[in-house]
């Protein structure tokens, strides 16, 4: 059997309101609503699954994104569009900016529940031969 990855939990102080932002901002779709979850679907019948939970139970995480350069155009203008704070870098040392690592584009952002957010066009370590 080989292993594949299928959902992940993502803690936000509004379910609804992180799920929103996010399928907003990548044109995805919400996908089921069930229990405390609500879940956004990603390729390969990958979830993240929105939960609301108190805002101090919040462990802030990274959650990165391989997106097309289409994507990557129309997230990013959404986000000057919008104001939404952005970087070039994990560090916020490189405030509305985007990067070019590995000969791709990269861009860094916080999610309503503080989670870092994290856009590439090329995978680390650059484009598969």
């Amino acid at each position: 059997m080989s292993v594949r990855f299928n959902h992940t939990i993502v803690h936000a102080r509004d379910n609804r309101e992180s799920a929103v932002f996010f399928t907003d901002l990548l044109g995805l779709d919400i996908t089921g609503e069930w229990g405390p979850f609500i879940a956004v679907g990603l390729a390969g019948g990958v979830t993240l699954d929105f939960a609301s939970v108190p805002e101090d139970a919040i462990t802030p995480q990274h959650y990165a994104f391989l997106v097309s350069d289409d994507e990557f155009d129309a997230a990013y203008a959404k986000m000057r569009e919008r104001g939404i704070e952005h970087y070039a870098d994990p560090q916020r040392r490189l405030p509305g900016q985007i990067n070019h690592n590995d000969g791709g584009r990269g861009v860094y952002f916080m999610d309503p529940a503080g989670h870092a957010m994290e856009l590439i066009t090329v995978p680390y370590g650059g484009r598969p031969s």
